[in-house]
């Protein structure tokens, strides 16, 4: 049994206020509908390699990012796109990188899986592979003294059963490094459900007691939970500079990517999921408070609408790389004379 962080919903909703509640409205419906339209792409054969959509996940990153903001180092996995969004990556040059294309962030020789931004070290798709660059972060920011600071390092249900993880924070809490291992379990892991994966639940409270570190559990699919555990996660962490384990408790809504059907998921489990869908959940309360109609609502997913579509179109006029540079930006040591 998750036993959620107890935030007071009141004072949670009074101390973000109107305006940065419809900002993270806002982003969240971004993040859904590029993920709607780089799906489709991929669906149509414009997007290659894999696509691992966030869709059901948004209100955990956007409430990291509203309640930390976004000057500590950020690492993620490689379901990466809505972190780097929120982290201040343009919508057309991530579109023009799943296509492929020179403009791409990467100057489309990473793809889906691997996008940046300001303060996003990446998306990753080693498995738990990224933990140990994020343990590195935390360990340069209490070498250097940056104050204010730490390193937060996202990563699936799936991965908390490999080597590096647990080596990780291991470390950190050996080294009181200021890193905040923030679990998503969006409860399949790959195609296995965590309760038939990992031996223990809640993961992040048996994980953390063996470590001797602190745990939040968050409801990652309410926004509000999630601003409060952040925000409370990130002082202590500022105050301790000790590891941290966050687990927010989620659900997909699709399959691990795009080409997984998720046929070991019952309709009626993905259901009732989607009957929680953050995104509808911080709209109603919005509703609830006065802070938005529905027209206004319908007005502000068009606008992001608009600007995923304009991504796609930007992405297909942009031109292919040279293939003369794609060995650019590879290392190798030249043969000893």
């Amino acid at each position: 049994m998750h036993r959620f962080f107890s935030a007071d919903f009141e004072k949670t909703f009074a101390a973000i206020g109107r305006e940065r509640l419809l900002g993270a409205l806002r982003q969240m419906l971004l993040i859904r509908n590029f993920e709607q339209r780089g799906e489709a792409a991929y669906q149509q054969g414009k997007v290659g390699g894999f696509y691992h959509s966030y869709a059901g996940q948004e209100a955990i990153q956007t409430a990291c990012i509203a309640a930390c903001g976004a000057e500590s180092w950020y690492t993620t996995t490689y379901r990466c796109h809505a972190l780097a969004l929120l982290l201040g990556a343009s919508p057309n040059a991530m579109m023009a990188e799943l296509f492929g294309r020179e403009t791409g962030i990467a100057k489309g020789l990473g793809g889906s899986m691997h996008m940046y931004a300001d303060h996003l070290l990446g998306g990753l798709a080693i498995v738990g592979g990224h933990v140990p660059i994020a343990t590195g972060a935390a360990f340069t920011i209490k070498y250097l003294e940056q104050k204010g600071k730490a390193s937060f390092c996202f990563l699936g249900d799936g991965a908390v059963v490999q080597g590096a993880v647990h080596e990780s924070l291991n470390l950190a809490a050996l080294w009181n490094l200021p890193c905040i291992y923030v679990i998503e379990n969006n409860q399949w892991g790959m195609g296995t459900a965590v309760k038939r994966a990992v031996c223990v639940e809640p993961i992040g409270e048996h994980f953390a007691k063996a470590y001797g570190i602190r745990c939040y559990t968050l409801d990652g699919m309410d926004f509000f939970n999630c601003y409060a555990g952040f925000q409370a996660a990130f002082q202590e962490c500022l105050e301790s500079s000790r590891p941290i384990l966050i687990e927010a408790v989620t659900e997909r809504f699709r399959g691990h990517s795009i080409s997984d059907p998720a046929l070991y998921r019952t309709k009626e489990c993905l259901k009732e999921a989607m009957g929680r869908d953050p995104i509808f959940l911080l709209k109603n309360a919005l509703m609830k408070k006065g802070f938005l109609t529905e027209e206004a609502y319908e007005a502000m997913d068009k606008e992001q609408r608009e600007i995923a579509i304009a991504s796609m179109e930007f992405a297909e006029k942009s031109p292919w790389p040279n293939l003369t540079a794609l060995e650019e930006g590879v290392f190798a040591p030249k043969e000893s004379q």
